[in-house]
């Protein structure tokens, strides 16, 4: 899912957001702190609000969402002249301040929402599947489709590919660009926040969690092609199999090194020809 709000953005912009995965601990926590009993601001400040959790969940969206536009409006747009790599640089600087705003609100405490559904783990071939493992795998087949429809079949999501296809030409048709850009951050942002969300009852959520989101989101949309929702869930999908496969057969530990040896070979390999081939995208979409 965080792949896809990586695709979204770069289909559109040309623009790789490093700060993508600050969206899903926003989301989470959002969802956490007007559910339950949380204290922020170093414990002065205490909330019981006990929102259910369908309506706590569309809140960490609805607000995530907004986030995502704020550093399209205050990030992206005023160096909309910059070159790819600069831009790339402010998404990173743009991490670093939602890290830092959430340990200030929220400090270095986990959390977790509750289990979508309860139950056992459920048995396939000998394989253990959780429900809410279960949960994220619908969510995101879910995801895919409604996104696959937005694009195909509505007149705003036709705008958005004609941005992605040739900015100018839309531009001309009377596209405003700047628009869909706006549109493309804040729905990137409304996907990953819907995928922090999701994972939180499967595992705590933690303030620096963005970081290795955000960089596990990147390669599986490197992997999938970079252009391609459908891609993106699968490069997910391939990288989720191959650090299950190091878990069980080498350790747990060399899990998550799966990812950053895929990202080295990604940047050694097809980095460089990405920024080319984008390099003068903001500057056409009239960002």
């Amino acid at each position: 899912m965080i792949a896809l709000g990586f695709v979204t953005i770069y289909n559109v912009t040309g623009i790789i957001n490093f700060a993508q995965g600050e969206f899903a601990v926003y989301g989470a926590f959002l969802a956490v702190t007007v559910s339950q009993k949380v204290r922020l601001l170093s414990g002065n400040v205490q909330l019981d609000w006990g929102w259910p959790l369908p309506l706590a969940a569309l809140f960490g969206v609805v607000v995530a969402t907004g986030l995502g536009m704020l550093l399209y409006q205050v990030g992206i747009r005023p160096a909309r002249k910059a070159s790819i790599l600069s831009m790339i640089i402010i998404t990173i600087g743009a991490a670093f301040v939602f890290r830092g705003i959430a340990l200030l609100v929220w400090g270095t405490d986990p959390y977790r929402l509750p289990p979508f559904t309860g139950g056992p783990p459920i048995k396939i071939f000998g394989a253990i599947l959780t429900r809410q493992g279960v949960w994220v795998i619908a969510v995101t087949a879910l995801l895919l489709a409604v996104l696959y429809l937005f694009f195909n079949y509505t007149l705003l999501g036709k705008a958005l590919r004609a941005c992605a296809v040739n900015p100018r030409a839309a531009r001309f048709m009377g596209i405003n660009t700047r628009r869909m850009a706006l549109l493309a951050f804040g729905l990137s942002a409304a996907v990953t926040a819907i995928a922090g969300i999701v994972i939180t009852p499967a595992t705590f959520m933690v303030y620096d969690r963005g970081l290795i989101l955000s960089l596990k989101g990147f390669v599986a949309a490197i992997v999938g092609g970079m252009s391609s929702p459908v891609g993106a869930v699968v490069g997910g999908l391939m990288l989720g199999i191959l650090e299950s496969f190091s878990a069980g057969l080498i350790s747990s530990g060399y899990k998550d090194a799966v990812a950053f040896i895929i990202l080295f070979i990604v940047l050694a390999v097809r980095l460089g020809g990405l920024l080319q081939r984008r390099a003068a995208m903001p500057e056409q979409a009239g960002l």
